[in-house]
């Protein structure tokens, strides 16, 4: 793992995530198949959840592939409900109609 994560592993996550227009979202693992590192979706995650360290990202818009905010982000559902995101009724985001085509 360490060879995979590194500062600039992390640069390369955030510099993706900056792009995600407001109300829409990506998922981790789109993410990681943006960065060429498809199998590093859980990595991905660990970057966001470090990223305030690195400046002001709005990683408030990824979310899993069905759509499940990151656990232990109550301010996620508010940031996304203010961007105009959608949700279905199992209070997942609708990754149908607000998923990031890129």
């Amino acid at each position: 793992m360490e060879s995979v994560w590194n500062e600039a592993f992390v640069y390369e996550v955030l510099s993706v995530v900056e792009e995600i227009p407001a109300g829409k979202v990506a998922s981790y693992s789109q993410i990681a198949q943006l960065i060429g590192r498809a199998k590093n979706a859980r990595l991905v995650g660990r970057a966001l959840h470090q990223a305030e360290h690195y400046g002001s990202y709005p990683c408030h818009r990824v979310v899993n592939q069905a759509g499940r905010l990151a656990p232990n982000f109550p301010e996620q559902r508010e940031l996304l409900l203010a961007e105009g995101v959608t949700f279905r009724k199992n209070g997942c985001v609708d990754m149908k109609c607000c998923q990031w085509e890129c």
